[in-house]
């Protein structure tokens, strides 16, 4: 005995693929008019109201609500496209919409839906083998070709309009970040900020981080930065144990602050001694601190996120350290320029002009 609720619709046999299949090419017609010189965007209204303007395929499958399962394995088909190739993910639902649609025509001239899955298949090895001698072998150097695959990715999107200039972008930020290992694109950050216009778009070899100097004190600037990476906070460590002081006389008192600022000296002066001009930091930094670090020109930064120490360890060669006593000369990273610049509105800081950067923005 099988219990459902009351809304609930049982399909079996050709009532149920028929149905699947009406679902499956439903959603494929959804994005097909996105497609071609006719093709329009399509506008968007969630339930609070929200608009989206795009005619890219996975963004409209995402923003659609689908209950029906064989509409949702569609949407698969466009997610698993994105995530592979980051483009053709419109061509794909509509490739597999006319599947659908053949099929549809075979299971009603009685072929048995296991044998159609299987003419598909060979198909398929057929459709590989015949790319595999169509395609054209591109290398890292040809420049001219690897432009012109990202102008053919970005047209029809939103950023067309500037596409010969943003795909020279690109395809530098790439080559930029390309090892022996291959290409890791998470090393090529992407800041985005409103205001200005697409053409205003830069590549930067280095890194941004959206942070301030910590300190109005500190130097806006610093040519030829030697940049130290801290994972912790520049302030006074507190006690494993708890602990009750009694304090009897100001003196004591005085002495207890004086103790702190002595040691956030001491952790000043090792950071001058290795020789830093820039310290970015994980953590806070005490306000002495501060203000030790502006009187020797230190520019330095807090709570920079792990994500941006890793990308200036990339950029600067810099060793990200866990204890401040540990920093030697030898882990500190080197930029032609570490400033603090105004972006549409916006300050941040650009750590640019290295030597072979291995990660961009």
């Amino acid at each position: 005995m099988i219990v459902l609720s009351e809304d609930s619709q049982r399909t079996s046999g050709k009532d149920a693929q028929e149905m699947n299949i009406t679902a499956g090419k439903a959603v494929a017609e959804s994005v097909r008019t996105t497609l071609g010189p006719k093709g329009m965007d399509k506008m968007l209204v969630d339930s609070s109201g929200g608009v989206v303007v795009t005619n890219d395929g996975v963004t409209i499958l995402k923003e659609m609500d689908i209950d029906h399962p064989a509409a949702n394995m569609i949407v698969e088909v466009s997610e698993t496209q994105e995530e592979e190739v980051g483009d053709g993910t419109t061509t794909a639902v509509v490739v597999g919409g006319e599947l659908l649609d053949q099929a549809e025509e075979l299971v009603e001239s009685d072929v048995h839906p296991t044998t159609i899955a299987q003419g598909y298949r060979q198909a398929a090895e057929k459709a590989k083998e015949i790319l595999n001698e169509e395609a054209i072998e591109v290398t890292a150097d040809d420049y001219d070709t690897l432009t012109k695959i990202a102008e053919t990715a970005m047209t029809g999107k939103g950023a067309e309009t500037a596409k010969e200039q943003l795909a020279e972008l690109v395809v530098d930020a790439v080559l930029a970040v390309r090892d022996e290992g291959g290409i890791d694109t998470d090393n090529v950050s992407i800041e985005k900020v409103v205001g200005g216009s697409i053409e205003n778009s830069e590549l930067i070899e280095g890194v941004i981080v959206d942070k301030e100097r910590v300190n109005e004190n500190m130097p806006y600037a610093v040519e030829d930065a030697n940049v130290a990476l801290f994972d912790g906070a520049i302030e006074v460590k507190e006690t494993e144990i708890d602990a009750e002081v009694n304090v009897t006389d100001p003196d004591q008192l005085q002495q207890f602050m004086e103790q702190e600022e002595e040691q956030l000296r001491e952790m000043v002066d090792h950071l001058v001694d290795v020789g830093a001009d820039v310290v970015f930091v994980g953590d806070g930094i005490d306000d002495i601190a501060q203000h030790y670090l502006a009187q020797e020109g230190i520019l330095a930064v807090r709570r920079a996120k792990n994500d941006d120490l890793k990308a200036l360890a990339r950029s600067t060669g810099a060793t990200t350290v866990s204890a401040l006593e540990d920093i030697e000369e030898e882990d500190l990273g080197f930029a032609g320029s570490v400033a603090q610049k105004d972006i549409g509105g916006d300050e941040r800081i650009f750590v640019e002009d290295v030597e072979e950067a291995r990660s961009v923005t």
